[in-house]
């Protein structure tokens, strides 16, 4: 038996859930007498990567702008479509009994031409669920890249909440369960669509007296500008910002979010413009109280204000299931029944 594991590296989160994902499916497939491999797309990661990769591709991702959007003009200019096509028609995915995907369009399409199964483990998978909540304005554009960015046979999702059958509460990752929250008084913002400048501006406006923890993916070292302090964007200095701090500014994503959640830390998110997972993902924290504003303009600024002052957390229950998520993928899709399964958890 031999299954490909195929993520996405566009940003930190696919990587993050992969820091716990890898091993497990690695144990579970070779207690079943298989062999896993893992493929990444994407430029190099923020994060070291703990296991051995045996894929590395440049895939299609998609560039951050520095106003609260993705730059699109810059994100057309280093896609390299010949580039995508040879490694699309090179990775040999006819080699595997079993491709497990999560968003990764390069194993996604070259399964797609050779009619071999691709099964989705995403929060992509699970954002276009019909069950799952929607924004108020439609964004068919939006909803087609998601459709069509990493096309697959079959679908396992994660999501905020279990809103349908084969989805399930997000994957926290071992180094955040294994945290102890505290309250140290200050605040993380994660916002990657903004630059340095704009984030310390908007936030000192907002208040002089708050303690601000920035990570940013546009800063190279870190700086002081009164209470709002910049670091480069770092795992280890993140968590333990994170873990500290009374409460998350953070784009709309999945990863952050729901950590931020399980921390029991108060949460308001800034959904990206022209991303449709994001404002998807905005819709589904709404309905659970949290708060969300759509940019860091003047007109914003009384909504973060008040959750500055006001604002509190929302509970949520999010058990560690991964292994059992995992253990029930490779049951269905490949037929392994009852004895073989228990060995693999």
């Amino acid at each position: 038996m031999h299954i490909l594991y195929a993520i996405q590296g566009t940003g930190n989160g696919h990587l993050m859930r992969a820091l716990d994902v890898v091993p497990l499916l690695r144990q579970q497939v070779e207690a079943l007498g298989g062999r896993l491999d893992v493929l990444v797309s994407g430029p190099p990661a923020d994060l070291p990567l703990p296991f051995t990769v045996q894929y590395r591709v440049d895939g299609m991702g998609f560039l951050f702008g520095k106003k609260g959007g993705i730059n699109f003009v810059k994100t057309f200019r280093q896609f390299n479509s010949a580039g995508f096509m040879h490694d699309i028609r090179k990775l040999p995915v006819e080699r595997y009994d079993l491709v497990i995907n999560d968003f990764e369009p390069v194993s996604a399409w070259a399964c797609r031409l050779r009619h071999h199964p691709c099964v989705a483990l995403s929060h992509q998978s699970a954002v276009l669920h019909p069950t799952a909540p929607r924004p108020t304005q439609e964004d068919p554009a939006g909803r087609a890249v998601l459709r069509y960015y990493a096309p697959s046979t079959a679908q396992y999702g994660f999501h905020f909440q279990e809103y349908a059958p084969g989805i399930s509460t997000p994957v926290i990752r071992r180094q955040v369960r294994e945290l102890t929250p505290t309250d140290e008084g200050h605040y993380t913002v994660y916002l990657p669509a903004f630059d340095e400048q704009t984030l310390v501006e908007r936030l000192r406006y907002l208040s002089r007296s708050v303690q601000w923890e920035v990570f940013s993916k546009h800063s190279q070292q870190p700086a002081d500008y009164g209470n709002v302090r910049v670091w480069p964007v770092s795992g280890g200095d993140f968590l333990q910002s994170l873990a500290r701090a009374h409460g998350v500014l953070c784009g709309a994503g999945f990863e952050t979010p729901a950590e931020a959640l399980f921390l029991g830390k108060k949460l308001l998110v800034v959904p990206m413009k022209q991303q449709y997972e994001q404002q998807c993902n905005a819709a589904a924290l709404d309905k659970m109280g949290v708060p969300v504003v759509r940019g860091l303009k003047d007109k914003h600024l009384d909504r973060i204000d008040d959750w500055l002052h006001r604002g509190q957390p929302v509970r949520v229950q999010y058990p560690d299931q991964t292994g059992a998520v995992l253990a029930r993928l490779l049951a269905e899709q490949l037929g392994v029944g009852p004895p073989a399964l228990a060995r693999a958890l």
